[in-house]
């Protein structure tokens, strides 16, 4: 069992950088697949991008292909999201999710431990 902890949200300006965490708390992430969902007021918890557990693939919704980047470091137990060029559309509540044997890294089922969310606020 891991219990994921997210950080580095906060309130940035359109075309900001920020670049959102998400740590293991007392466990590692490296036998994990790992995503990031995102769920802005009133609208469904979305897809953003995940890792594999071995962290040789990565997979991007298209709202943030080429605009987002994932990556993991197992040593820290952590996963990060790199976000480039923010846009007040991408205001939401990011989450971060582990899971094991994931083959749909797109689908919200297919994680089983959650984060309790890290808030982004783009201005405009």
């Amino acid at each position: 069992q891991v219990q994921p902890v997210e950080s580095g949200g906060g309130l940035v300006q359109a075309g900001g950088s920020p670049r959102l965490s998400c740590a293991a708390s007392g466990r590692t992430f490296s036998s994990y697949a790992l995503g990031w969902f995102r769920q802005a007021p009133g609208k469904e918890r979305e897809f953003v991008a995940a890792i594999t557990w071995n962290g040789g693939s990565t997979v991007y919704a298209d709202s943030v292909k080429g605009r987002f980047t994932i990556s993991r470091d197992n040593a820290k137990n952590t996963v990060y999201l790199q976000m480039n060029s923010l846009k007040p559309e991408d205001t939401a509540v990011y989450y971060c999710a582990a899971g094991r044997r994931v083959v749909a890294h797109r689908s919200r089922y297919e994680y089983d431990y959650w984060g309790q969310g890290t808030q982004v606020t783009v201005s405009s």
